[in-house]
């Protein structure tokens, strides 16, 4: 395994020269997210919380899948220097395998609710346990959505705590983006993103490694 700064280093040469396909597809995602929550947070201002729940499956038929397009879209440029971001983010999230990607991250949300309403650390440990299933789905679409998450899991035992020390090298980078009115998680959010997929490589390669043997 690599350490924090490989995998910013990773992130900041697949990027360095060439950020404009980052900050295009990073906006259209957030654009997305935002959109949707901001129509959800003014149903409940003009008073129509029924509507407020008739467009809650936006985020899991919209936003969901589209999680697991970014996630590979970043991944495909740092395996391949595949720049076409938005294309790929459509292509795997919305595509073929669309309804499996969102049973998959449906289901993987779920399990982490169910935890965390046991006690709250028990939830936080399943997230990061199955933060890979993204990556896996895009990898494996044949493979079941419990299998899936199954395989993630097993994948990040004994890095769990390495991936949250992976994030928390990041919260200057946030804070400084939040005083820029949000603007800076425009270079933040790829840079995040193509760490963890290097992350990703690395725990795919080592428990790869780990079966082999």
């Amino acid at each position: 395994m690599g350490t924090n700064q490989d995998y910013k280093n990773a992130s900041l040469n697949v990027h360095r020269g060439n950020w404009a396909p980052a900050l295009v597809a990073t906006i259209v995602f957030l654009g997305v997210i935002f959109l949707i929550s901001g129509l959800n947070n003014m149903a409940e201002l003009m008073g129509y919380p029924l509507l407020s729940v008739a467009l809650t499956p936006l985020s899991i038929f919209v936003t969901l899948p589209l999680l697991v397009g970014i996630s590979n879209a970043f991944r495909f440029q740092y395996e391949s220097g595949d720049n076409a971001l938005c294309a790929n983010m459509f292509r795997v999230g919305m595509g073929t395998n669309y309804l499996h990607n969102v049973w998959a991250m449906f289901l993987m949300q779920l399990k982490i609710i169910l935890w965390a309403l046991l006690f709250i650390i028990p939830g936080i440990v399943k997230a990061y346990a199955y933060v890979m299933t993204p990556y896996i789905i895009a990898e494996h679409p044949e493979m079941k959505a419990i299998d899936a998450i199954h395989l993630s899991q097993d994948m990040m035992r004994g890095h769990k705590f390495d991936y949250f020390y992976l994030q928390l090298s990041f919260i200057g980078w946030i804070i400084l983006s939040l005083l820029t009115l949000c603007i800076g998680l425009l270079w933040v959010y790829p840079y995040m993103a193509t760490a963890q997929v290097a992350f990703y490589e690395d725990v795919k390669a080592e428990y790869q490694g780990k079966k082999q043997n």
